[in-house]
């Protein structure tokens, strides 16, 4: 929790100072523009293929892996995997920008002439696919420190890059979603050189083995990537069309205000986020153990402590909105709540979920998932008119309280019973 504090710390720095360059020297519409490409790949973190919870869970039950086949052979497959996933990526994108669709996908967010600017996010997202594996294995070391403190570079370099266009005096701002695709590529190869160091020789082994499909067979995945698939498939969906929905319903100051709040808030998200992934590999390993771990203290932690940051960031928010966006964009009081009652729903869960990442937890996880899409834009969709740029964020918090706290809530207390019931039989 510290490092990720110290790493918001310096990123919300550097991400202030960017929103202000961008904002001071290129515009609300450009601002408005490189928060919408720059959140566009969390519409596709299936992309994956739910090779995440495999790695993290080999990793996390394996008594060393450095030396176990089941996680060299894990590794393996889940490369090829994600190396098959990037290739059908990049294929995608390059037809979607020949078709020239990319502007009815965006909606009018989008600026002129970015269509070849989204290709090359795309392409770079996609060649990092392989290197997030990185991250995975981090994390399931109970490691996710150091994964959060390799992310640190994120924001400075986005700054760099930013500054560098604006000291050129670039004619637009078409640029500025690339600069942070690039940086976050460079993050991600960070993570997983540290993390091949740390499991050495397996993940260079794993990477040999790749296109050796008969001499190096892969192992099972797909009992516990396909309920994680459905979940990375409905998630993004649900919880990160927000913007896609402001730029075809709202208008773009009302997609720069929900962006910047997005923005200020998503560090305390952040922060709760890499809090509660540190807690998989812990509960992992309390399962293979066959050790009880009830998470709800836990949960009650997290939304106080959640509460609590959310407030002072209320507070200080017309000094920071003032610093960063000098009086051009503010946030009305309607979606300062309803980010607010988003962090916390969204800490809360977190616990839950990192109890539920075995197969039997995840698979429970599917239909309220899915329940959660058409709940979510429907909710988002009709507050929009009313509430504006505060629509989306009211609309997640609702869906994310019924269809994933609740029925967590719920399936923990139950699978909690029965593994009780189990140990005394």
């Amino acid at each position: 929790m510290l490092s990720k504090v110290l790493v918001m710390a310096i990123s919300g720095a550097f991400g202030f100072f960017t929103t202000r360059l961008i904002i001071g020297h290129f515009g609300v519409a450009d601002y408005a523009q490189y928060a919408l490409l720059t959140s566009l790949t969390a519409l596709i973190p299936f992309a994956d293929l739910g090779m995440s919870a495999v790695v993290i869970n080999s990793i996390a039950e394996s008594p060393d892996p450095r030396t176990d086949q089941q996680v060299r052979r894990t590794l393996t497959s889940a490369l090829r995997v994600l190396i098959t996933s990037a290739t059908v990526l990049i294929v995608i994108g390059v037809v979607i920008t020949l078709a020239g669709w990319w502007p009815a996908i965006a909606g009018d967010g989008l600026l002129p002439g970015a269509s070849i600017v989204v290709l090359g996010c795309v392409v770079i997202y996609a060649f990092n696919l392989p290197a997030g594996i990185g991250q995975r294995v981090l994390t399931g070391l109970a490691k996710n420190h150091l994964q959060i403190l390799t992310g640190a570079v994120v924001a400075p370099l986005i700054f760099v890059g930013v500054f560098a266009l604006v000291a050129t005096d670039a004619p637009a701002g078409n640029q500025l979603s690339l600069v942070s695709y690039a940086a976050g590529a460079v993050a991600g190869m960070l993570s997983l050189a540290l993390a091949a160091r740390l499991i050495r020789p397996q993940l260079g082994r794993a990477l040999r083995d790749v296109p050796r499909l008969k001499s190096a067979p892969g192992t099972r995945t797909m009992h516990v990537a396909w309920p994680m698939l459905v979940q990375l498939i409905a998630l993004p969906i649900a919880m990160q069309t927000d913007r896609l929905l402001l730029s075809h319903l709202g208008t773009r100051s009302e997609l720069a205000e929900y962006s910047l709040g997005a923005q200020l808030f998503g560090l305390v998200i952040q922060a709760f986020t890499a809090a509660g992934f540190a807690l998989w590999p812990i509960f992992a390993k309390a399962r293979a153990g066959g050790e009880l771990r009830p998470p709800f203290k836990l949960a009650v932690g997290f939304g106080v402590a959640s509460a609590a940051v959310a407030l002072v960031m209320v507070l200080f928010l017309p000094w920071l909105t003032e610093l960063i966006a000098d009086g051009k964009v503010t946030l009305s009081s309607p979606l300062v709540i309803g980010y607010v009652c988003f962090v916390v729903v969204q800490a809360v869960k977190y616990p839950l979920g990192m109890y539920m990442t075995d197969a039997r937890g995840l698979r429970f996880q599917v239909l309220p998932t899915i329940a959660m899409v058409p709940l979510n834009l429907g909710l988002s969709w009709l507050l929009i008119a009313p509430l504006g740029a505060a629509g989306p964020i009211i609309g997640s918090a609702v869906s994310v309280a019924l269809c994933q706290l609740v029925p967590n809530w719920w399936y923990v207390r139950r699978d909690l019973a029965r593994r009780r019931a189990a140990s005394r039989g």
